[in-house]
């Protein structure tokens, strides 16, 4: 989503992960450490971005979770639900006048406490919403030279507030990318390779589990965009986890997918 022209962009991304395995420190473990045994979340997610001109622009994205828990009492019975509900939306101020091919920006913004956090069964670290308004501060990189091109992106997430004793912790997110542009020029199929680290601290306030929330993670992803025809874009993502670090006990995804449809007016 780093813009490359003025104008407006329209996009849709579905994510699908399915957090079914155990994990704890550095290495798998004994599904019996932990009460909850499945996480599966569909994520919808709308957004447009407006460059009003070469140098400011905004990003407004609007999630939809579709979450299944499942889960064990204190007596060892088996518990799930599925909730679907809008999530935390994001606004996100852009500025890309440091360089004339815009390809140096700036991100700032806010997410905002729009999604429910207190559906039945789910921890407040599980819920579809924080409660919380957090700030967002990022930026981004890009540079081509003949028919490859790179970039990095990085973003901080800090929570303002607490909220029903809950404050999520930090979190930091940095990618690298490479891409080759001319692998078949007739269809622009553009094939990427992404590196990804995440890390997250731990939660806080009476109401979150410090010592099973917070981690350290970095994805490899392959990637590709396709881009059939004038305006139109799709893109597909496979992040595979090469190294995770988890606080305390959580579960964790073989892999996340995403798929992202733009158009560019």
């Amino acid at each position: 989503m780093m813009p490359i022209s003025e104008g407006l962009r329209m996009y849709m991304i579905y994510n699908y992960m399915d957090q079914a395995e155990n994990w704890g420190n550095w290495q798998s473990a004994a599904a019996d450490l932990n009460d909850d045994k499945d996480i599966r979340t569909d994520f919808y997610t709308l957004g447009f971005q407006y460059m009003t001109d070469r140098d400011w622009g905004i990003m407004v994205e609007a999630p939809v979770w579709d979450r299944y828990f499942r889960t064990t009492n204190d007596d060892g019975d088996v518990l799930s639900v599925d909730h679907r509900s809008v999530g935390d939306v994001r606004v996100v101020g852009m500025y890309t006048g440091m360089s004339e091919d815009m390809s140096t920006g700036i991100q700032f913004g806010l997410k905002l406490p729009t999604g429910p956090f207190d559906q039945s069964l789910l921890d407040r670290d599980t819920q579809i919403g924080t409660g919380t308004t957090d700030l967002l501060l990022g930026g981004y990189q890009m540079g081509q030279e003949d028919s490859w091109g790179w970039y990095t992106q990085a973003m901080w997430e800090h929570s303002f507030d607490m909220r029903d004793g809950y404050r999520p912790g930090d979190s930091f997110d940095i990618n690298v990318g490479v891409h080759y542009d001319k692998l078949v020029r007739q269809f622009k199929i553009v094939p990427i390779l992404q590196l990804i680290a995440s890390f997250r601290g731990a939660d806080n306030g009476a109401n979150s589990d410090p010592a099973n929330t917070g981690y350290d993670r970095l994805y490899v992803s392959p990637s590709i965009e396709i881009i059939p025809m004038s305006h139109f874009s799709l893109y597909i993502d496979l992040r595979i986890p090469v190294a995770t670090h988890m606080r305390g006990y959580q579960l964790v995804a073989p892999s996340l997918v995403s798929i992202t449809a733009e158009y560019e007016f």
